[in-house]
Parts: C-alpha cells; structure tokens; sequence
C-alpha cells in the first residue's frame, strides 16, 4: 500500500471507529474555529491498532482558546471536565467516547521540573513540533479529512524509527519523561530508536530524576505490559536511565549465574521474562499482559549480587537470595509508589520461587505439597508459570526432566486439591469451637491455637472432629490450660 493510500485509509478507520468526531467538527466549523486529530489515535490507525469497541479515547487540538472550547461543548457533551484547563485541556465524553481538546501549544519550560509554562501557539504546525516522537506529531484535519505529516512521522511508522520532531535534546530537557516514554515506546509499539534519540538518552539520563515516582511508574507500567518488554528494558540500561529508577536491574550484571549458561544474571531475568510472558496464558487462556508477573520475573533474582560468594574450585552460590530479592523488590516498587497489593505480590513471588528446587524428584511429602500451596495462596498459578519460565538451561534433557518434575508437581496438588480442598485450608475446629472446648474468651491464645491445628491439618491433611479435639486438648495441656471438662 502507498503512502497516500496508507493516509487515507487512517482517515476513514479514525471516522468509522468515532462518528462524534465529525459531529465535534461541524460544531467548531460553525464557529470559525479548526480542530484536528492528533497524536496516538492517529498512530494507532496507522498501525491497524485501533480498538474495535465503541469506546475510544481521542486526542484533539484546535486554534480555540479553553473558555472558547468549553462554549462549544457545553450543550453538546454528556459530560464535561475542567482539570486540565490549565494546560489548555478541556475533557468530554460522548457516546461512550472520551475526548480530550486541548488549544495549540507553544509550551516553554523552565527545565527544573517538568510542568510547562502554557502558552498558546497559533498554528498546527507549531504545535506538533513540541509534541514527543514524530509518530505522534501526525494530524488529521476535520474539516478537510487531510492528513498533516510535517515531520514524516508516517515515514517513521514504516522503518519502525522513534525519532523526535525537534532534536532530541531540546525534548528531553524540557520533558525527561520523555526519554521513559521512548523505552516504552520500543516495548509497546516494537519501534527502533533512531542513533540520536539513544545519544540524547545517555547524555541526560540522570533527568529523569526531576520525574516524580508516580509518573515513572505509569510508564514503566506500560512498557512492562507491551509486547516486546525486553526491548524497552534493554534500551533503558543501555542508557543509564535504569540507574536512576530501578537500578537492581542493570545491578545484575555483576553477577555470573551459577549455572554459566547465561552472560550474567541480567541476561538469564530478561530471557526468564519473555519465558514467563510465552505462559501467561497457561491457566487463563483469555487473560491479558499480567503485570505482577512480568515484573516477578524480571526482579526474581535481584538478590544474588547481594548475596554472591565465591566457593572453593570455582563455583559461585547465592545462599538466600530470594529472602534478600524479596525485600529488594518490595523497598524498590514501594519507592516507585505501586499499590500495596502490587508490591506484595511481586515480593511473595520473589520469595517462594526457589521453593520448587528442593522437591528433588518427588521427594517432598505431602504435607510439603500442602504448604507450597498454602504459602503461595492465590499466587499459585502465577508461581507455576514464574517457576517453569526460570527454566533457561541449554541443557536439552535437564530442562526436559525439570519440566516433568513440575508436571508432577501440579498433578499432586491437583489430586490432593481434589480431596482436600487446599484452597481453603482450614483447622479442622474454628475458633468459636477453640473458644467454646477450652473456655477462653476472645484473643490472642486462640489465634495461637487455631495456628496450631492448622500446622497440623497442613502436616497430617483433615483430621476428623475426635481427633482435632484431642490435638487442641493436648496443646492446652502444653500451654498449661485447664480447659473444662466436657459435657
């Protein structure tokens, strides 16, 4: 296809996929004022990327001023919003579809923070030179349907470049989330970063460092969800800017695995990673990009420069690594403000990953097996998938023999799953029963009983009611209790 084609075709995907568009345009016509299309909408159509659902978020620009805009949209919209007015932004949705308008930039910045002081710009032009990359420096005029291209962005769409519209330096210095959003751009869109673009990169790397944690982290969310993430973690190391947000992954680098299959440990986490993303779909065929587990895999192993001894005839060892990469992990993606939920997840998984090594070949008892389910809880498919993608050996018949013993693995918990119910591990007495056979009140001694009878349900499997009575009456004993005699 031509590249006049390839534009037009952009048009039409744009207009069949938001019919409000035009409808927004005549309403601006009306007025004298001009209003494009422009940025990621425009990009995505390019790509065929486009969402097939009613609902679709687009960009748009115009020569309007923001009071101007809001005239316009007032008895138009479903819904109207004024945050970013400030900026020049006015939101609205309609008919399922957000919009964001935002008046012709011409933004100067003071290059200590990175809110730009607004100023309006006059012409389309103007406004898409300050934009990031020129694959989101495209337009689409509403009100002649042409395509506005004055920095080849489709041109780069087609060599898979990421450049910028001005010289990467200028960009960078007044917006250093810029130079994330580039590594985030390689893993989502599968583009190259132009020679410019890597040098401006290296040069300014410790920028990023005037970004507030929160920003960084929404990018780093998006490349790590993308379909190349190893690429935008690559670029982000090359770099330096991983020093200066998540700097145990380039740590890695320091340390040469045990098994010497791998250049280093940086090497085996990223090759772990795209292993992990190949079985993510293994439990939920229908689940997309799984974030914790992306990000499990990546940091599974940021314990061992920490934890890295030399041994006698050559060998190095990592005693413990998954403790100290477990705290790692959680210290790092606490500072990057991910939610508490996120933060353990990663952690817990960080932690129990070596925990599969030491079934051997089917040695671990099944009270073993209890306890790896129950440590992992609702971990635990994701742990299948973190343990199997750590499998990086070269070694044919050894990662062929590593996977079967998985393979059994998962079948005894699913034998004793199906006569236990592991998932709901429980004492075989609650504690309103504790309460009751011992004549205790309320507290922290029958949460120490109830703790007992359920090492003994994970060690023994379920006991029944005669049983469990007995084993509490025995553990009162032990604590000195005088429970009272039964009815």
């Amino acid at each position: 296809m031509n590249e006049r084609a390839a534009k037009q075709n952009a048009v039409t995907e744009l207009m069949r996929i938001s019919p409000v568009a035009d409808e927004l345009a005549a309403r601006f016509a009306k007025a004298g004022r001009s209003l494009f299309l422009v940025g990621g909408s425009v990009r995505d159509a390019l790509l065929g990327r486009l969402t097939q659902s009613g609902e679709t978020d687009l960009d748009f620009t115009t020569d309007a001023h923001p009071e101007q805009v809001l005239k316009l949209v007032s008895s138009w919209a479903d819904a109207v919003w004024e945050v970013g007015i400030a900026f020049g932004t006015v939101g609205v949705t309609k008919q399922g579809s957000t919009l964001e308008i935002t008046t012709f930039r011409a933004d100067s910045y003071d290059r200590v923070g990175r809110n730009p002081e607004v100023t309006f710009g006059d012409t389309i032009e103007e406004d898409l030179l300050r934009r990031d990359f020129t694959v989101n420096a495209m337009a689409i005029d509403l009100s002649t349907k042409k395509f506005v291209d004055p920095h080849d962005g489709m041109g780069a769409l087609s060599r898979r470049e990421l450049d910028t519209p001005a010289a990467p330096q200028e960009s960078f210095a007044d917006d250093p989330l810029r130079m994330l959003r580039a590594a985030r751009f390689v893993a989502q869109l599968e583009l190259e970063p132009a020679a410019r673009v890597v040098e401006a990169m290296t040069e300014m790397a410790a920028e990023i460092k005037r970004i507030t944690a929160e920003r960084v982290q929404a990018e780093l969310s998006k490349l790590m969800l993308g379909v190349r993430p190893r690429a935008g973690i690559e670029l982000m190391v090359r770099t330096g800017l991983a020093e200066h947000m998540l700097p145990e992954v380039p740590g890695m680098r320091l340390a040469i695995d045990e098994h010497h299959q791998h250049k280093d440990v940086y090497e085996h986490s990223l090759t772990v990673l795209e292993q992990a993303i190949d079985l993510e779909s293994l439990h939920e065929p229908t689940s997309g990009p799984d974030l914790v587990l992306r990000l499990a895999a990546l940091l599974h192993d940021i314990g061992k420069p920490a934890t890295r001894k030399f041994e006698p005839g050559g060998g190095v060892s990592f005693h413990h690594h998954e403790v100290v990469g477990a705290k790692m992990a959680r210290k790092r993606l606490r500072a990057l403000k991910y939610s508490k939920e996120i933060t353990e997840q990663v952690a817990q998984l960080v932690y129990l990953h070596l925990r599969f090594h030491g079934y051997g070949k089917g040695e671990w008892t099944d009270s073993a097996v209890r306890r790896y389910v129950t440590d992992a809880g609702e971990l635990l498919p994701r742990l299948h998938k973190l343990v199997r993608a750590d499998c990086t050996t070269r070694n044919r018949r050894k990662a062929a023999a590593l996977q079967r013993t998985y393979d059994d693995l998962e079948e005894r918990i699913a034998r004793i799953a199906a006569e236990e119910d592991l998932a709901r591990v429980r004492p075989d007495l609650d504690g309103n029963e504790i309460m009751r056979l011992l004549g205790l009140p309320p507290g922290p001694l029958v949460g120490k009983a109830w703790k007992h009878l359920k090492e003994i349900r994970l060690e023994r499997g379920p006991l029944d009611h005669d049983e469990a009575v007995t084993e509490l009456r025995k553990w009162a004993a032990d604590q000195g209790l005088e429970p009272p005699e039964p009815a």
